[in-house]
């Protein structure tokens, strides 16, 4: 095949329509060969070509002759060098950091490994076999699409409603989803799942990983997968397991049309992307992609032993965004996903190792300051989970202004005041009024808190009140696996003896976990199953079950219709009510006068005094949210809400409410919900009787401003 000099930029295999530039970063490789095949079946390449020019230590050459729907990997040349870092194996096919397809799935093989296995030198001896037959092959695409009218929709953080979802177990049970479809981006698109999502009121799918991701070695060995997608192997190419089209020139043309379809409906694509940690692992890891392109450039090494990697993640490697080519394939991945397939924002596992600089982490880190330059990125949707397992990696709140959080203190007090733990009133306001005390400082709204009482890497919300213990068994690890801290904050019923009122208890608290989230101040994120009660056995590390426990049921019973109704009715209200989602914290009336938009009430209607506040035994709460200029609309008009009252009451005995005479100023009231009975019927409530608050349960009230008490004004 021919080959001309080519360009450095861009890197990867890029088709121009007339022929393919292909460009490899390496600081200390010696040469690098173009490896092509024939076909997925191929046990050796077709050709093996030298890149004939070097530039800026990029490697490169252009292919006239070469076409869409190339099979390609690179044998890197270089010192072996353990010791010191450098692991280069030209016996070992390498994947493209940069391949926009996969064109051959990986097939675990000793060969992978750069060293003997078995061997007593471990990872320092040298093996010589080759890894083609069984390495992962990338594939030369044409990108082109027809996006018609379709744009990232840009919706306002205080309006958004995350979705967070799993692409196969979504829809690999949904009956009216055709059968060849499930369990893939088509059937994430299609008219059932659309219709699902609608229905429900979301207004963003927070996507967990869909980056081209393998499964350890030791997890196929048991007969398993990573279910979840953790282990990223390509940052720019779809996972193709979930499409529906076996051919791999047509993945992302399914997954552009996923997302077309998903904006048609008003719904965002918000990616889940690992970029801590990748799918090469350790020092005994294999030699799948970075680590023979060149090691010590694109790993954290150990300052002390370079033949080691400083791990941030424990799972065995960290990249090293200090460098500029690495950082650069950070952002060349996060721009692609936004240029090229349109997703309208991403939400970064484990966020804090890539504000590593060194070792500790860094809000000014080049990573925050290359993100909040770029005209691109900054201005779509950015979610961290704000930690690591590093040396003082937990850093919520510390992230910069343009980013949010997921909460893991929103969780955790949620949960504690929902079972019934002393003391936590308190935070309970703050975590009710947005967080305030985490995200105000440095000039953040109420929308930088993502609000979430569970998620994909825990117990499910049918499981959080169901079960006292994790049942891990299913994973082989002896159930020591999962999130121990999760336990102390679980809300279970186990052990209990009548099944009537342990069935109305369940339904209860679950209802009880998703008022309390809708009508907290913040960014609601509900995990998919939840809203009808779907359980994995109590199994909370679902991350190898490709399975029912990972697969939502949709054979909802009658108790888990009631519970998507409430959850339906929960998401219309807060949409309804702009007091629910405000863009600025508690303070006095943006107008400048001296009414608070906000009440603290104990039992007796009167506010909370700061001894009220420091009962240690106190488990209700109310709060009056007034709707006067409780938002402020793009043009910088005050929009007037309905004025709210919300009663709590997580003890086991009834609590009854007088009605502060704030309220009884109102003269008419209606009951938006009691969760003790899960009706969402509207009902007249008179303001001059007590409210009885019936054990472990919460009621939203709503006074109604009509007429000119409704206008916009300046």
């Amino acid at each position: 095949m021919r080959v001309w000099p080519g360009h450095p930029y861009p890197l990867g295999a890029t088709w121009d329509g007339s022929g393919v530039n292909v460009a490899l970063f390496s600081d200390t490789a010696t040469k690098v060969e173009l490896c092509l095949f024939n076909s997925p079946d191929d046990h050796i390449e077709s050709e093996r070509i030298t890149l004939p020019e070097r530039m800026y230590n990029v490697f490169h050459g252009y292919f006239p002759d070469m076409r869409p729907g190339t099979l390609y990997g690179f044998r890197v040349h270089g010192p072996y060098d353990p010791q010191n870092g450098l692991r280069f194996n030209p016996h070992k096919l390498l994947f493209d950091p940069y391949a926009r397809a996969v064109g051959r799935q990986l097939k675990w093989d000793d060969s992978l490994f750069g060293y003997r296995l078995g061997d007593a030198t471990t990872d320092l001896s040298f093996d010589d076999r080759d890894s083609a037959p069984f390495a992962p092959l990338g594939m030369v695409v044409d990108t082109d699409y027809t996006w018609g009218n379709d744009h990232r929709l840009e919706t306002p953080w205080e309006r958004t409603v995350i979705y967070e979802v799993h692409v196969k177990g979504f829809t690999e049970l949904m009956h009216d989803v055709p059968e060849k479809l499930r369990g893939t981006y088509a059937g994430l698109a299609s008219p059932p799942a659309i219709a699902h999502l609608k229905k429900l009121g979301v207004t963003a799918v927070e996507l967990l990983p869909i980056h081209f991701h393998i499964d350890e070695h030791f997890l196929t060995q048991q007969h398993r997968v990573n279910y979840w997608g953790y282990n990223s192997l390509g940052f720019f190419a779809p996972e193709p397991r979930y499409c529906a089209a076996h051919q791999p020139e047509l993945m992302l043309q399914e997954f552009k049309s996923m997302v077309r379809t998903l904006h048609a409906a008003g719904i965002e694509v918000i990616l889940d992307v690992v970029y801590n940690h990748t799918a090469e692992g350790n020092e005994r890891g294999p030699t799948l992609s970075w680590r023979g392109i060149d090691n010590t450039s694109y790993y954290f090494l150990n300052d002390n032993n370079r033949r080691y990697y400083t791990d941030f993640t424990g799972c065995g490697n960290s990249p090293y965004l200090r460098h500029p080519r690495v950082l650069q394939m950070v952002m060349d991945s996060l721009r692609y996903w936004v240029t090229e397939m349109h997703v309208d924002g991403f939400r970064f596992d484990l966020a804090a190792t890539l504000a590593r600089q060194f070792h500790n982490v860094d809000r000014m880190s080049a990573f925050f300051n290359v993100i909040h330059q770029d005209p691109i990125l900054s201005q779509v949707k950015l979610i961290a989970e704000p930690w690591d397992i590093g040396e003082g990696g937990y850093q919520s709140g510390r992230f910069p202004i343009i980013w949010t959080e997921w909460n893991g203190r929103y969780r955790d007090c949620i949960r504690r005041f929902w079972k019934g733990d002393e003391g936590t009133v308190p935070e309970l306001a703050t975590r009710l009024a947005g967080s305030s005390d985490l995200y105000e400082d440095n000039g953040r709204q109420p929308s930088a808190s993502i609000n979430f009482v569970t998620c994909h890497d825990g117990f499910t919300l049918r499981d959080l009140v169901s079960y006292n213990d994790k049942h891990n068994e299913a994973n082989g690890e002896g159930n020591r696996d999962g999130n121990n801290h999760n336990l102390s904050w679980n809300c279970g019923i186990e052990g209990q003896t009548n099944k009537t009122e342990i069935l109305e208890l369940r339904d209860r608290q679950m209802r009880n976990f998703m008022a309390t989230l809708f009508v907290s101040q913040g960014v609601p994120m509900l995990l998919a199953g939840d809203e009808v009660a779907h359980s994995a056995q109590g199994n909370n590390n679902c991350y190898a079950q490709d399975n029912f426990l990972s697969w939502i049921n949709w054979d909802t019973t009658e108790s888990a219709q009631k519970q998507l109704a409430f959850l339906q009715r929960l998401i219309e209200i807060r949409r309804d009510q702009p007091a629910l989602s405000r863009r600025r914290f508690f303070k006095n009336s943006v107008h400048g006068d001296d009414v608070d938009d906000i009440y603290w009430l104990d039992s007796t209607g009167r506010q909370m005094t700061p001894a009220d506040w420091e009962s240690p035994t106190r488990s209700s709460l109310g709060l009056l949210l007034l709707g006067h200029c409780s938002q402020i609309d793009d043009q910088g008009a005050c929009i007037i809400g309905d004025n709210l009252l919300i009663l709590m009451n997580a003890h086991f005995t009834p609590v009854t409410f007088n009605l502060p005479p704030e309220v009884r100023r109102f003269r008419t009231l209606d009951r938006l919900f009691d969760t003790y009975e899960g009706e969402t019927e509207i009902l007249p409530v008179d303001v001059t009787k007590p409210y009885v608050l019936r054990p472990r349960s919460m009621a939203l009230f709503r006074h109604q401003i009509v007429g000119s008490e409704s206008t916009l004004r300046k």
